[in-house]
């Protein structure tokens, strides 16, 4: 059933339960069985369009140290440039958003990957902290797009009985992309320094001809007869939906604030020496390391979506996110490198896991008509926000020890764990309309 929000010209959705009979016949078969060629496709160009976006978003943690000495900025100053471009990913998620609700899910993707893709190339013929600082600023803008298009498009794609771990495959991208940019790294700063590596970062853009060629859109988009404009999509987003709004940025931002606050100084913790409160890995080791944590991630992604569709979203985020806190101070407890790999492992696990959770709960909080735009707002917001989280670790960092400036994101996981636990429904098995 589709109510009409006083106020709106656009119909808003309200939670309809899945049909009680064909519900537990898919959800007892696997999420592939049975699938399309269109949902194949869908699920195909979102996943390494997600790894992808990711690499060239983490390239720059993965050379920071190199680049930092060539250019001559503090550390600081470096997690300015990564807060800049996180920040700037709001801007892109809400403009390919809103451009994926008016030409299509596919093409305002293409248009992200070329855009993260090109600013990743422009970063490699940095001079100044000045010109590294506006490209990745594009950087940003595209991979906030990415998100926003292409999490509408799968889960617009897939039945709601599988949803949840369709997404937590595509969000293993994640982990993917993470260690290849660890690979990428380690690989090409011997052979031709950090400059040749946000050349490589350029290739995701052959991506796009892939898209062009086989992905559509997803039905219940097509058959949307109106395309509503930019004050009636403000209008239905803060008015019509303002409480889901609210609440979903406000749990987003605390645990992205977490994640991002911990994983970007991660490859930096682990290269310092341990005199001045690091792990005191060489680059070889650190590689090494970063590329089996994200096992412990893509794990965490993919048995986030089974649980989420078995117990409910809510319970699997509060796990996740409890549990993440916990297991930070021990993480930088851990000296013994064998150890610290372990730990490390879990901790990549839990502080990971719960991204899968993002996409199947906004897309059923949002009707079909502002589903991307609202996705790619709170998404991208929350992670704009969570901007500051890096640059205030790094202060801690200049100022303490790195160690306590990465204790401070346990504090950050368990305030998103009570907004969940307060604030947020239980969408589980609801249908998109």
């Amino acid at each position: 059933m589709i109510e009409n929000t006083p106020g709106t010209s656009a119909p808003s959705a309200k939670i309809v339960p899945a049909d009680q009979a064909s519900g537990a016949t898919l959800a007892k078969r696997a999420w592939w069985r049975g699938a399309t060629s269109p949902q194949w496709h869908a699920f195909s160009s979102a996943y390494l369009g997600w790894m992808l976006d990711v690499m060239d978003l983490m390239l720059f943690a993965m050379v920071i140290k190199y680049i930092s000495h060539d250019l001559n900025f503090s550390i600081s100053a470096a997690g300015g440039v990564v807060s800049a471009t996180l920040l700037t990913t709001a801007i892109g998620g809400i403009f390919f958003g809103f451009l994926a609700d008016r030409i299509g899910r596919t093409k305002s993707m293409m248009i992200s990957i070329l855009c993260y893709s090109v600013g990743t190339l422009l970063c490699g013929l940095s001079t100044s902290l000045g010109m590294l600082m506006l490209f990745r600023v594009i950087v940003g803008l595209g991979i906030g797009g990415q998100w926003s298009a292409g999490s509408a498009l799968v889960s617009e794609t897939w039945p709601a009985e599988h949803r949840g771990k369709v997404m937590a495959w595509v969000q293993s991208a994640f982990a993917a992309g993470y260690a290849l940019a660890a690979i990428v790294a380690a690989v090409v700063v011997p052979i031709g320094g950090w400059r040749w590596v946000f050349v490589v970062g350029f290739l995701p853009a052959l991506l796009t001809l892939y898209v062009r060629r086989h992905v559509k859109e997803p039905e219940i988009w097509s058959q949307q007869t109106q395309r509503i404009t930019v004050r009636e999509t403000v209008r239905l987003l803060f008015l019509g939906h303002g409480r889901s709004v609210l609440c979903a940025t406000a749990f987003t931002t605390f645990s992205m604030c977490g994640y991002w606050g911990l994983f970007t100084w991660i490859p930096t913790y682990l290269s310092t020496p341990i005199a001045n409160g690091g792990s005191g890995l060489d680059i070889i080791k650190s590689t090494v390391w970063i590329v089996i944590m994200q096992v412990g991630a893509a794990l965490g992604y993919i048995t986030f979506g089974y649980l989420a569709d078995k117990i409910g979203r809510k319970r699997a985020f509060v796990l996740f996110f409890v549990c993440s806190a916990l297991t930070v101070p021990l993480f930088v407890a851990v000296k013994t490198p064998l150890l610290l790999m372990l730990v490390g492992i879990v901790v990549s696990y839990f502080g990971t896991g719960f991204y899968s959770g993002f996409a199947p709960t906004f897309a059923e909080l949002f009707p079909t008509t502002i589903r991307a735009t609202a996705q790619g707002f709170v998404y991208n917001v929350s992670r704009a926000i969570s901007a500051l989280s890096p640059a205030l670790i790094g202060f801690l960092a200049s100022q303490y020890s790195i160690q306590s400036g990465l204790l401070v994101t346990s504090v950050f996981f368990i305030l998103a764990a009570i907004v969940v636990l307060m604030f947020i429904p239980e969408t589980k098995g609801s249908e998109l309309h």
